[in-house]
């Protein structure tokens, strides 16, 4: 978490950088108001604070009813985190997206029970989840996986594996080699 302004410059010419230096991008932009909105929580006292949530529920709000991505503050999100395509994209607040992820287009990462409403998806470092998958509950998806196109994740995936289908079965990741 960014504790000055300047850090919070230098994460977002991080995922700047990571987004291909394009800031017309709609990911980026959904990741930067992220960034925002969570430096701004550290501002002391509220009166302070106050004109900058303002500042930071506007562009929540127009990245989600412009660009389709709903990326609350309360996520905890990794570096380098590139959100591919716009549209669809909606991230609960207990989320946790870990470091190097790519997330594409009409992704859903959510609750499975309105009795466990804490109980989010946590992805690793380096997951890469595919178009319109949807990954539901308490689950992890470890470190190098991936998550197929339409695929809906109810268990956890491990390390370097694959996630395909609906329900989503759980197949070792074929690396190319190098």
């Amino acid at each position: 978490m960014p504790d000055s302004f300047s850090s919070l410059m230098e994460i977002i010419a991080e995922d700047y950088a990571a987004h291909g230096r394009d800031w017309t991008k709609p990911g980026f932009r959904a990741v930067a108001v992220h960034r925002f909105g969570v430096w701004r929580m550290t501002v002391r006292p509220k009166l302070l604070r106050a004109p900058l949530s303002l500042i930071y529920r506007w562009a929540f709000r127009h990245c989600r009813n412009v660009y389709g991505i709903e990326l609350p503050y309360t996520v905890v999100l990794g570096r380098r985190v590139i959100f591919e395509h716009q549209g669809g994209i909606v991230i609960h607040g207990n989320s946790q997206i870990g470091d190097e992820c790519i997330i594409r287009q009409n992704c859903t990462l959510g609750i499975r029970n309105m009795n466990a409403l804490h109980d989010a998806p946590i992805l690793e470092q380096g997951v890469n989840v595919g178009a319109g998958a949807v990954i539901l509950g308490a689950v992890r998806i470890g470190r190098g996986s991936a998550v197929g196109a339409n695929a809906v994740v109810l268990t956890d995936v491990p390390e370097q594996a694959l996630a395909t289908g609906v329900p989503a079965a759980i197949r070792p990741l074929k690396l190319p080699a190098q």
